[in-house]
């Protein structure tokens, strides 16, 4: 296993999936709540934090995977966020048998349609590169990150997406493998009791997501009150109560 990871507490096994421009770091205040009652695994997606870069080939679902058959779980409660979230959802449509619960904070979702405001504020922050100050501060302008950037915990997602933006402009070329269909073509298939959970203040896209899985019969919904995209920086009891209130029933 090439992936860096951690593992704290002990009881039944919790895997714990970053977003996109960070890394395990972003579990840092949740992490340690969930321990006191669950055996919890945080780690680097592949390119991110201190896991290797990405190669000429890369599959993240198959990365988990490979890191559950690494620590000898069957079974686990996957939780993922953003990016994390997509992978998850993949992950839990893939192998099932392999998830006993799935948790996604304000996920992405492999075959939305994303808006043209989406995409255009995605595109200024590549065109930046290799400004990483400039793409930094086009990233952490947008709405999904009101709330966290005007608390205590800015610091650490300024410091996570620095170090993000240094990593991908040094990784070689390489393709992202994906499962196909993609997810968003087969949501009812999902099996895994599942909870959704986000910040009322997250972008309409992502609030859009989260009407994607409003028709499936077996996903609660959670909305954290004045939080945006990342509810685990800036309201990590909050979470901690609504996925450990959902494991326990």
């Amino acid at each position: 296993m090439d992936l860096y990871y951690e593992v704290v507490g002990k009881g039944h096994p919790v895997v714990l999936l970053h977003s996109g421009g960070a890394d395990l770091r972003v579990w840092t205040f949740v992490a340690p709540l969930l321990a006191k009652h669950y055996k919890v695994v945080t780690y680097d997606g592949r390119g991110c934090g201190q896991s290797p870069s990405p190669l000429e080939h890369t599959n993240y679902v198959e990365d988990l995977l490979s890191l559950l058959d690494h620590l000898g779980l069957e079974k686990a409660t996957i939780i993922g966020h953003s990016l994390g979230g997509y992978i998850a959802t993949e992950f839990a449509l893939n192998y099932p048998e392999r998830v006993s619960n799935l948790v996604l904070v304000g996920p992405s979702l492999l075959g939305f349609n994303y808006s043209q405001e989406f995409n255009a504020y995605m595109n200024k922050i590549n065109e930046a590169a290799p400004d990483i100050e400039k793409m930094i501060e086009l990233s952490l302008s947008g709405s999904l990150y009101h709330v966290v950037m005007a608390g205590p915990h800015r610091n650490l997602l300024i410091q996570m997406q620095e170090d993000y933006f240094k990593r991908i402009l040094k990784w070689p070329a390489f393709e992202m493998i994906w499962p196909k269909p993609p997810a968003i073509e087969r949501l009812e298939e999902l099996t895994a009791d599942t909870l959704f959970i986000i910040g009322e203040k997250d972008s309409q896209d992502n609030l859009r997501v989260a009407d994607c899985f409003r028709r499936l019969p077996k996903v609660h919904f959670a909305e954290i009150p004045n939080a945006d995209h990342m509810v685990m920086l800036t309201h990590p009891e909050d979470l901690y109560h609504y996925i450990t209130g959902f494991m326990e029933e």
